[in-house]
């Protein structure tokens, strides 16, 4: 498995590495968005836009527990990648254990806390008397599945790390796969509705975890989870949470920035909430490839750093970035062309529908920009920085945009210029995260060959 992680992060050609990491990368997102649609587009077919309404309220709720996989899973991954350029692989166990055994320990007690706390949850996420029952009852069933889509969201990044991209992807798509199969069968034909949602994404993750455990307990992985290699001091739990929380911090801002909007939306009726949710489904269609092309480049630029090989750092993030514009604005015209029918797969409601609409073309205005905002993020997270990416996360969904939405509604009181609030907010932060990085390689580049 060494060779392996040698061959593809430092002896590849720049492009084969690259495409090779990117595109189970890329991939895996496409299932996940796959899977985000499914569940609304299902939900949809019941011609219910309460049920649409209350999946979108809950989602936020959801993403916060994301946020926690990925915690371990970027932060792990910047951690072990740089690790093996340095050629520590002992160590890159010791953290891949810490990630797996902390993560499940923190599932377990977020489950707990759902199961406890439904119905104030869902009331503080903006769930209004019409959408409340829903709301509970798809936060009750998915709390069951907190502790896997931790654990496989966090080791869907990590064995990125130790080179097998290909097993990374396979555990995202038969996951999905699997969600997406039972998503028609428990919500229209068993009419589980909103339960038959929660129930497919439970049984989703517990077979993502399941395959990504069988992987980590095979001779076939360079990590593990075995106890024996739990280890939290040396460096360990500090290497994994510096990089890790400012990325989850940049998922929690995210999901509270949600949570907001949909409660200023609310204003404007549950159709305007219907139609926001809608339309973040639709950018996701964007926003999830290019996640997918920068958590594919940063274990090989983490590895370069580690390895202190500038050259090739240089190089990958070049053609990277190259990749990731072509890739943006092909997409933005296909979203923006497409917005019509996309919303309408998901909504029939005439005042839902026109809502939807008008908020995805505006949605999709920050495309261009998106894939040099992720590249630049997964930069600054592959080189251990951890105060540059605290700052890039918490400016995105936080210092940048709750200013920006509150500024916005004071000024406009416009439903429209809510959702604009988005997309400026990604093209200040493209601009820092470039800022930022700028200075970090300008204080590494001269002490490497």
């Amino acid at each position: 498995m060494q060779d392996k992680t040698t061959e593809i992060f430092r002896d590849a050609p720049v492009p084969k590495a690259v495409i090779s990491n990117v595109i189970p990368s890329i991939v895996s997102m496409i299932m996940v968005l796959i899977y985000n649609l499914a569940d609304t587009f299902f939900i949809g077919q019941t011609k219910n836009a309460y049920m649409v309404a209350a999946v979108s309220v809950a989602t936020p709720a959801f993403l916060l527990f994301m946020a926690v996989g990925m915690l371990f899973g970027i932060g792990g991954t910047s951690l072990i990648s740089r690790t093996l350029g340095e050629g520590h692989a002992e160590k890159a166990k010791n953290a891949s254990s810490f990630c797996f055994w902390t993560g499940l320990i923190i599932g377990i007690i977020a489950m707990i806390v759902i199961w406890l706390l439904a119905m104030p949850i869902s009331r503080a996420i903006g769930a209004s008397e019409d959408t409340m029952g829903y709301t509970t009852q798809y936060l009750n069933i998915v709390a069951a599945a907190i502790p896997f889509l931790i654990l496989s969201n966090s080791f869907s990044n990590i064995i990125r790390a130790e080179g097998n991209a290909q097993t990374a992807m396979m555990g995202m798509i038969i996951g999905n796969i699997i969600n997406i199969v039972l998503d028609p069968v428990m919500i229209l034909g068993f009419g589980w509705n909103v339960a038959g949602a929660a129930i497919a994404t439970v049984l989703g993750n517990v077979f993502s975890a399941a395959f990504y455990i069988r992987h980590l307990l095979s001779k076939n992985a360079m990590l593990s989870i075995h106890p024996k290699y739990f280890q939290a001091g040396g460096g360990i739990a500090a290497g994994v949470f510096a990089i890790g929380i400012p990325a989850s911090l940049n998922s929690i801002l995210m999901s509270l920035s949600n949570i907001l909007v949909n409660n200023i939306m609310s204003d404007y009726g549950d159709m305007a909430v219907a139609g926001l949710g809608v339309a973040m489904k639709v950018n996701m269609i964007v926003v999830m490839l290019l996640i997918g092309l920068g958590t594919g480049i940063q274990p090989i630029l983490g590895y370069c750093f580690g390895a202190g090989n500038k050259e090739r750092f240089t190089a990958v993030l070049k053609f990277s970035l190259i990749l990731a514009f072509g890739l943006s604005a092909v997409m933005t015209v296909i979203c923006y062309c497409g917005a019509g029918p996309l919303v309408h797969a998901f909504l029939e409601d005439a005042d839902a529908f026109s809502y939807g609409m008008s908020f995805a073309r505006i949605y999709i205005y920050s495309g261009p920009i998106m894939g040099i905002l992720f590249v630049f993020i997964n930069a600054i997270q592959s080189t251990g920085a951890a105060l540059p990416a605290l700052i890039l996360s918490i400016s995105r969904q936080g210092i940048i945009y709750m200013p920006v939405l509150f500024l916005f509604r004071r000024i406009f009181n416009s439903a429209a210029m809510l959702a604009a609030a988005q997309p400026i907010t990604d093209y200040l932060a493209a601009a820092l995260s470039i800022l930022l990085f700028i200075m970090i390689y300008r204080k590494w580049a001269p002490k490497t060959n």
